[in-house]
């Protein structure tokens, strides 16, 4: 399992995904450009403390993140797609992609997603954050594949 990121915009949301990562034992894959400038401070600084633990993989582009996929399954996260993500059934090697935060993802990257699904939402309500959304996707897909990690006792 992994959590793609394409194309970035706010740096605060890509540091929440890295502590999402961190946390959950599952790499992040972050799909440049970003909407701002990364380097490897860049992401300690916008991860704080969980930079470290945390497995970031940078890609050039698109087509370097596919072929570094190589044989996972692309499931893209889109308010355009017309799958539930409750009634999705996820695979432990899934790669889980989420878009920009301004413009989601290309035409072209939409249409080479193995699988599209969205999240319900309430009535008239549009999108939630991109690393909202990453957080609801990792746990459904994590939960359904027992991949979640195991817990320490306190």
């Amino acid at each position: 399992m992994l959590l793609a990121l394409f194309q970035p915009d706010i740096p605060q949301n890509l540091g929440a995904a890295i502590r999402l990562g961190a946390c959950m034992e599952v790499p992040v894959h972050v799909i440049e450009p970003c909407g701002f400038p990364l380097s490897d401070k860049a992401i300690r600084r916008a991860a704080l403390d969980y930079g470290d633990p945390g497995e970031v993989v940078r890609h050039a582009g698109w087509s370097e993140f596919v072929a570094a996929t190589g044989t996972s399954r692309i499931v893209l996260f889109s308010t355009k797609a017309a799958h539930p993500l409750h009634d999705f059934a996820f695979r432990p090697d899934d790669a889980l992609l989420f878009g920009r935060e301004s413009l989601g993802v290309p035409d072209e990257v939409h249409e080479a997603a193995d699988a599209r699904v969205f999240i319900p939402l309430s009535p008239g309500r549009r999108s939630l954050n991109v690393t909202v959304s990453a957080a609801i996707g990792l746990s459904e897909a994590l939960r359904q594949t027992g991949q979640f990690p195991k817990a320490l006792a306190r």
